[in-house]
């Protein structure tokens, strides 16, 4: 409330008041006494009133001071924390502007001195250029050469130089470059086999029964051969019974329809009941057996390398590689092997590792259906892989790895690799006892016919040949012919897995007697 409004309050009463006492007067009729004393009331209420007023209005002012101060002292405040802020600004500034004015006289020092020495290094150059004209004339006047021709004969020397030297340079960089590469090549195959130790599997598939006696036989022949008929008919083999004692042999192309065969056959002898209902119902049996073992076999191979999405056909086709060997190699065991060695090949070689896997494990596919179909199993395999879906890696890789076709894929390779180490190191394929005498042998002769050659010896399996040379009819030169030669002429007339290692040893021997 305003101090203007308080003060009109006040006289409104005062007013209000006499208004009332004069219309009392009138109407009172001269009732003076009573007039006066309400004067005097309505006198004393508007004095204490405009005392309460006047220290209404003096605590106002009071507050309204109080406010102003608390304001203006904020306000001081705020004024002398700017100041000090800019004090420190410009105290900076200041700084900073000292610190320009150094560098400015540090760079002006600088530039001065460094156009001091352009001076002198263009006066050296002017120096040394005025020299080089003196020389070069000095040299014209005695060489009697022109400026074009004298650059044309330096530059001539120096290309001859640098063409001599660039040459031995690239022959010697060549030549570490092939070290290096042979050297990063066998310790990757090393580190690969030494990683991957597999087994050496020689298991395969039998395909002769035993029997309890020779009156067996005419069991199994029946009457008039109605039974081995029935037998050869419903297996699909050829059943041999000759005089050998105690063993009946079954003969058939296909690898499963063999091993039904004799697990039927067997089965057979151990029951008793051999006729050609039975015959026909046993084979039956056995051939689901046998059906059931091939998708076991092929799940386990894939499980084994990890390899996914295989089609059914598939796997069904590598499990029937169980049943079929190579040189007394499992099939599908060599196809685990060549997977697992091929992946690892690939991941250090900075490839796909599955991709290997899946390659490696089904580059062998075609020998479960070669003796069924035309053609070789590398062709048969990539085909029936190409009609399952496989990619095109995969297909060439089958196709390919025999080097028969050229390599498109650095897989075909890698695969091919795997192979070769799968199949050529000492123990994974076995050989008959007359069958490795005859090929040791071999090795030998062959290695006798050349002239200058005084012994060989076939070691390591047959993988390795040492010849020793007759150093009287035969120097450095002429052994290292007969070395060329001798295997050249393995490589024409043998047939045999991996590489022959030929070495020929040359020794001259000086002896004297002192008496």
């Amino acid at each position: 409330m305003t101090t203007e409004s308080i003060i009109g309050f006040v006289v409104g009463i005062i007013l209000a008041g006499g208004s009332s006492i004069f219309y009392s007067l009138i109407s009172g009729g001269g009732a003076k006494t009573k007039a006066q004393a309400i004067l005097d009331n309505a006198q004393r209420d508007a004095e204490n009133k405009i005392k309460d007023a006047d220290v209404a209005i003096k605590e106002l002012e009071l507050s309204r001071q109080s406010k102003f101060d608390k304001k203006q002292n904020k306000a001081l405040e705020e004024v002398h924390q700017r100041e000090r802020a800019l004090d420190k600004r410009e105290n900076q500034l200041n700084q900073q502007s000292e610190d320009l004015k150094k560098q400015e006289t540090f760079i002006e020092t600088s530039q001065n001195r460094l156009r001091v020495k352009l001076e002198q290094v263009a006066q050296t150059e002017q120096d040394i250029a005025e020299v080089l004209e003196t020389k070069r004339r000095r040299l014209h006047e005695v060489t009697g050469l022109s400026k074009e021709e004298a650059t044309s004969r330096l530059l001539k020397l120096l290309e001859d130089d640098l063409a001599h030297e660039v040459g031995g340079r690239i022959l010697e960089h060549e030549k570490n470059l092939k070290e290096i590469c042979d050297e990063k090549a066998r310790e990757m195959l090393m580190m690969t086999t030494q990683r991957f130790a597999a087994s050496h599997t020689s298991d395969s598939t039998t395909s002769t029964v035993d029997i309890p006696n020779d009156d067996m036989k005419g069991r199994i022949i029946g009457r008039e051969g109605r039974n081995v008929r029935a037998f050869e008919k419903a297996a699909g083999v050829d059943v041999i019974i000759d005089d050998t004692p105690g063993v009946v042999i079954v003969s058939g192309f296909d690898p499963v329809r063999r091993e039904v065969a004799r697990m039927a056959l067997d089965r057979l002898i151990t029951d008793g009941r051999i006729h050609p209902s039975r015959i026909e119902e046993v084979v039956e049996e056995c051939q689901k057996e046998i059906d059931a073992v091939i998708i076991k076999k092929g799940n386990e191979a894939v499980q084994e390398v990890n390899v996914q999405g295989l089609n059914k056909r598939v796997i069904a086709m590598l499990g029937r590689l169980h049943f079929r060997t190579s040189y007394s190699q499992n099939v599908l065991r060599h196809s685990v092997e060549v997977a697992f060695l091929s992946g690892m090949l690939a991941e250090m070689m900075g490839f796909d590792g599955d991709l290997a896997r899946r390659a490696g494990l089904l580059h062998d596919i075609g020998k479960a259906a070669d003796h069924d179909q035309e053609g070789g199993h590398p062709k048969i395999g990539a085909e029936f892989l190409k009609r399952n879906g496989e990619s095109k890696e995969v297909v060439h890789a089958a196709r390919g790895h025999h080097d028969e076709i050229f390599v498109e894929h650095p897989y075909t390779v890698i695969v091919a690799t795997g192979d070769a180490c799968s199949a050529s190191r000492p123990g994974a394929r076995r050989e008959s006892l007359d069958r490795y005498i005859k090929r040791m042998e071999e090795l030998e002769t062959i290695a006798k016919e050349f002239q200058g050659v005084r012994q060989a010896f076939a070691v390591q399996a047959g993988r390795e040949v040492r010849v020793i040379a007759s150093s009287k009819d035969a120097d450095d030169k002429t052994a290292a012919k007969i070395c060329r030669d001798i295997a050249e002429a393995y490589q024409e007339r043998l047939s045999y897995p991996g590489e022959i290692k030929v070495v020929v040893i040359r020794e001259t021997r000086f002896t004297e007697l002192a008496k």
